[in-house]
């Protein structure tokens, strides 16, 4: 096991630390609808798709399978599925993450892969440091959250590299930080106090990694910190991505579907917002993760209290609220609602989420391009009011679904009592199909596509950050003060 004092990693024993990492999940048996979906190849994801659409060419659809992207290879999207008064059904992306969680709530698909999910992640973690010079130094991976899985990475790493990995914690405003980076090249302190070189890095850092990783380095970064500025960890820069991206994609039957949105909106606007969506909205701080920062209202004391709140930055995302079918913005496409779990037994419907995980190769052939890797699901606090009553009810507990929880001294604990696996037991409950599955696949696929064209625009061949277009279309200036370039 890794300790947080000693982080230096010795590959013979990773084997026991995957069996323990997967331990919990040892009573949970794959769902044969989530299986089944796994086990379609990509023709078969086309032919489907292409069936339920027929608009969408199957040769462009492939080919968007079949990309290969320049900066962020690994991803999260988590997704709604919704319908509306005519009953018509589907995914709507809320956010796209850079070095997302879901590995360790992902049921084994064989008994017998003992590395899960994470073995095809870190595949293409191991093509893409061959090319750096193994004497700029070893392997390591960094984190700020989610220790048991970040260790799980750090593991497959040793077995599959057959060397030292370093396990390093790399907490934001820490004083005396165990990670330092000199000429372009990481160095992580272990606990005898020595420095050592690192050629290559998987990162599970998210809370503002920009403030930590620059964007330009030559130790080798999974993901690169331009993919969390290009929108794996801003969401107002996925929000032009996405629209970016669907002009592209325009008259192809393709499309990046999200809630309506308004970006770069200052504080005192907001007001005048939420009220064009009757009262009914949801705000963003762009650049926060796990869940912080992000407020539904629909009422004047949810709105007051946002307002009333000192915030770091200047600008803000406010977007159409996805609620019940009484009480849900109603925007340019109409009004949108949440489907909702089945009822339970005390005829009681909650929210949830869809969180789909996946990683693109550089693999040449058939096993390059997109795959899925984890899927899991996260519900509300407190099931879905058919009417709201001025203020008897948080919207947010109806409504948020996000597991962390932030502690006193800025570390993360998981609430994992909300956390739908995709078992026998809780997969039953979303009320979601093969094709829900596949649609929410490809809207994530997508979206990453989107982001990683982003972040091309964002930085030349040499490597360098355009700070300049940055700052045009995310202008705001905490956040560019931020940046280390």
């Amino acid at each position: 096991m890794f300790s947080p004092l000693d982080r230096a990693r010795d590959p013979r024993s990773s084997a026991a630390l995957l069996e323990s990492l997967l331990m919990c999940l040892v009573n949970a048996q794959i769902h044969p609808t989530v299986a089944a979906f796994f086990n379609l190849n990509r023709e078969r994801i086309i032919l489907r798709y292409c069936h339920l659409h027929p608009s969408v060419s199957e040769e462009l659809l492939g080919k968007y399978l079949d990309y290969r992207p320049k900066h962020f290879h690994w991803a999260g999207s988590d997704l709604f599925t919704v319908t509306n008064a005519q009953g018509t059904r589907q995914s709507i992306i809320i956010e796209t993450n850079s070095c997302p969680s879901g590995q360790k709530s992902m049921p084994l698909l064989q008994d017998t892969e003992e590395y899960g999910g994470y073995k095809k992640v870190i595949d293409q973690f191991v093509r893409m440091q061959q090319i750096v010079p193994k004497k700029w130094g070893g392997l390591a991976v960094i984190w700020d959250k989610n220790q048991m899985e970040a260790s799980g990475y750090a593991a497959v790493m040793a077995d599959l590299c057959n060397e030292q990995v370093y396990m390093t914690p790399y907490y934001d405003n820490d004083a005396d930080p165990p990670v330092k980076w000199v000429d372009g090249i990481m160095h992580v302190r272990t606990a005898d106090h020595e420095w050592h070189p690192i050629r290559a890095c998987f990162r599970y850092v998210t809370n503002a990694p920009w403030k930590r990783i620059p964007v330009r380095t030559k130790t080798l970064v999974m993901n690169e910190i331009v993919s969390c500025l290009a929108g794996g960890r801003n969401k107002m820069m996925a929000h032009r991505a996405y629209e970016l991206f669907n002009a592209e994609l325009a008259g192809t039957g393709l499309h990046i579907k999200v809630p309506e949105t308004y970006t770069n909106v200052p504080k005192p606007d907001i007001p005048l917002r939420v009220q064009l969506w009757g009262g009914h909205a949801v705000l963003k701080v762009p650049y926060s993760n796990a869940g912080q920062g992000v407020y539904t209202i629909t009422n004047s004391d949810e709105l007051d209290s946002f307002m009333s709140a000192d915030h770091h930055y200047d600008k803000f995302l406010v977007q159409s609220l996805v609620g019940n079918a009484s009480w849900s913005s109603v925007g340019r496409e109409g009004l949108q609602y949440h489907i909702g779990n089945i009822p339970d037994k005390k005829g009681r419907t909650y929210v949830s989420d869809l969180r789909v995980m996946v990683i693109a190769s550089d693999e040449e052939g058939p096993g390059g391009g997109f795959s899925p890797v984890a899927i899991y699901a996260r519900r509300a606090r407190k099931p879905l009011a058919r009417h709201l009553k001025d203020g008897a009810e948080s919207s947010w507990d109806m409504l948020g679904t996000n597991l962390s929880v932030k502690m006193e001294d800025g570390s993360f604990t998981t609430d994992t009592n909300r956390l739908l696996l995709m078992d026998r037991k809780d997969f039953n409950a979303l009320g979601i199909s093969i094709d829900d599955l596949i649609e929410s696949y490809i809207s994530t696929v997508l979206s990453v596509i989107a982001i990683d064209k982003m972040a091309c625009l964002l930085v030349d061949d040499k490597g360098r950050f355009d700070m300049e277009l940055f700052s045009a279309l995310n202008p705001d200036d905490v956040l560019c003060a931020e940046i280390l370039k």
